[in-house]
């Protein structure tokens, strides 16, 4: 388990590492598109080599997917939807490679267990080190976006509305 609340996000490129939800990371997003104090991290990340599979964690279907090209941002994304004892939540999966958005469609239907990406190489992941976000929604999205990180003066609120992911990935730390 990372601890990014020093600032560094670095690690050996065969590691498999995690890093944590509502965590408060200064100075680890310092690109234009974050302007402005927002440091607290409302996913899971987990870290490896470029190309490791990321599973649907349950049934589903996509929601959206999608390319975020900004420095610092997701790259590619594909966002998830699945109903749990009758609530709808959104899960999205950022930092994966070109190919885990070609031949995706809305409303495609996936399986637990099924492969919906791969982690990314720098060049096609937003920059980062090869890893996965993962983060859960109650609020449908509009797009493929959903803010990874927030301001300590936005953090109550988005911490009801994007809740723990390890409710789904089950205790990973």
């Amino acid at each position: 388990v990372l601890d990014l609340t020093q600032g560094s996000w670095k690690f050996e490129k065969d590691m498999y590492c995690i890093g944590k939800y509502d965590e408060v990371r200064p100075n680890v997003y310092t690109t234009k598109l974050f302007e402005g104090i927002r440091n607290v991290h409302i996913g899971i990340d987990i870290g490896g080599p470029v190309g490791t599979p990321c599973m649907a964690f349950m049934n589903g279907k996509i929601s959206h997917f999608g390319y975020n090209p900004d420095d610092g941002d997701y790259g590619n994304v594909v966002i998830t939807e699945h109903t749990i004892s009758g609530i709808k939540i959104w899960a999205l999966y950022g930092h994966l490679d070109n190919k885990s958005i070609i031949a995706k469609f809305k409303n495609q239907k996936i399986k637990a267990g099924e492969i919906i990406g791969y982690f990314g190489k720098e060049d096609e992941n937003g920059g980062w080190e090869p890893h996965l976000h993962f983060q859960l929604s109650l609020v449908q999205p509009d797009t493929h976006d959903l803010p990874g990180v927030v301001s300590l003066d936005d953090r109550d609120k988005a911490l009801q509305i994007y809740p723990d992911p390890r409710l789904v990935l089950g205790p990973i730390y």
